[in-house]
């Protein structure tokens, strides 16, 4: 009986990484040893990228909800106790959006903010 040869596996493997760390500069896209570094390094960074998105939208609700805010006469953290106070509960993408898009209906928000202030 012959003996089991892993060439295949391995070959599929570092084709794998290979095609992962295409584009990248210099030897970190031929050799396997820095490729498999770069993917790895890259990987990593990708998963923080992916948490810090959430929070580098969230600030930025947070901005033109505070700038529309202003415009109406309040800063963000009372136009959102009063919203609050006033039972309506929108989450700060709709509230930004509002703020972005329908002037109006945010002006409506601030005064049911400020009347349950």
């Amino acid at each position: 009986m012959a003996r089991i040869k892993f060439a295949k596996v391995t070959r599929a493997r570092r084709k794998k990484v290979l095609k992962a760390a295409k584009g990248y500069w210099g030897a970190k896209s031929k050799h396997f040893k820095m490729a498999k570094q770069a993917v790895m390094k890259s990987g990593n960074y990708a998963f923080v990228g992916r948490k810090a998105k959430k929070r580098d939208f969230r600030r930025l609700w947070i901005t033109r909800i505070s700038a529309q805010a202003k415009v109406c006469g309040m800063n963000y953290s009372t136009f959102m106790c009063g919203l609050k106070k006033a039972g309506i509960d929108l989450n700060r993408k709709m509230l930004a959006e509002l703020a972005v898009s329908d002037k109006e209906a945010f002006a409506v928000l601030a005064e049911k903010a400020k009347a349950a202030k």
